[in-house]
């Protein structure tokens, strides 16, 4: 993807991934509600997403599930990070502290993703990224509903802080996977990482696992049903647009986008379930987009390839990647 026309494609894919996990948190809520552990949940939904989506990537297109010995780190950092550590120690965090609490904490990533750029790849970014990154954070911290009576542990800070280094591992691993190799492939290998080392740490033997039907709004459906739904629009399809959008997008652009995640799970909260958001919340929502805009317009004057971090194979047909 070149030009500012790919630039919007892979902006719109990234916001689809986002609004896609977003919109999936009141699916796994309902599922949670009829019995099931967080941990099920989570071992469930990327197993079978894996599933769902390594067969027909190994019928279709087998090359994609090829990786080279000396990059097999890729797919395996992606998947324990990108795929597994986000969602165990998301867990792990709200068993602990605050949703709220934990929804800022793994949302740092894009300050982490930054702090990569400027540090690791040296390269120098505008004051309007960090003020927008720090106002878009500001921002979700409002959103968020934080008061001075959250309990908080250090455990559980812990955790959140570890998931967002997971998310900024998502983000950086998902760059450079994406621009080396077929993104349908890295998406299937990191699943079924994601899926054995999911099953592995959260013990099979002590999941709680109910057959109860799933209750959503006024409907019910089998739970069956919703883990389904939950695979394949909640996982399989936000993981392979966001892979897609990180082929075209700074990385540090991507991670902000990532933001737009609790923005849309707060709406959806305000519209679907009734809870209405407060005029801190829509100020924090405000804030939250007007960080976006500043940080997608400092990123302007930064040249794409400086942030992309991986260079471009030589022309010519025997090239290979660098």
């Amino acid at each position: 993807m070149t030009g500012q026309g790919g630039t919007a494609r892979a902006t719109g894919l990234s916001l689809v991934s986002w609004v896609l996990f977003a919109s999936s948190g009141p699916l796994a809520k309902a599922v949670l509600d009829a019995g099931w552990s967080p941990a099920a949940v989570t071992a469930v939904r990327i197993g079978l997403a894996a599933v769902l989506l390594t067969p027909g990537v190994a019928l279709l297109r087998l090359r994609a599930l090829r990786f080279r010995r000396a990059e097999l780190w890729l797919p395996l950092g992606y998947g324990l990070l990108g795929v597994a550590g986000v969602q165990l120690f998301f867990f792990v965090a709200v068993s602990r502290i605050p949703v709220a609490v934990a929804m800022v904490l793994v949302n740092l990533s894009p300050v982490l993703v930054a702090l990569w750029v400027r540090v690791v790849r040296r390269t120098r970014l505008s004051a309007a990224v960090w003020l927008g990154i720090a106002l878009a954070i500001a921002g979700l911290v409002l959103i968020a509903g934080l008061g001075p009576g959250a309990k908080l542990d250090f455990l559980g800070i812990a955790a959140g802080l570890a998931s967002a280094v997971c998310s900024a591992g998502y983000f950086l691993l998902g760059e450079r996977g994406a621009r080396r190799h077929d993104p349908l492939g890295m998406t299937a290998a990191g699943l079924v990482i994601g899926a054995v080392a999911t099953v592995a740490v959260s013990l099979l033997w002590t999941l709680k696992i109910a057959a109860n039907p799933v209750s959503l709004g006024g409907a019910t459906i089998p739970v069956w049903l919703a883990l389904l739904i939950l695979a394949v629009f909640g996982t399989v399809l936000p993981y392979l647009a966001g892979l897609h959008a990180l082929s075209g997008l700074p990385v540090t652009l991507a991670g902000l986008l990532a933001l737009a995640e609790p923005l849309v799970a707060a709406l959806l909260a305000w519209l679907l379930l009734g809870q209405e958001l407060e005029p801190t919340q829509l100020l924090g929502a405000a804030m939250l987009l007007g960080g976006g805009v500043g940080t997608a317009r400092g990123l302007v004057s930064v040249h794409p390839g400086s942030l992309r971090g991986c260079p471009q194979p030589p022309a010519g047909k025997n090239a290979r990647p660098a």
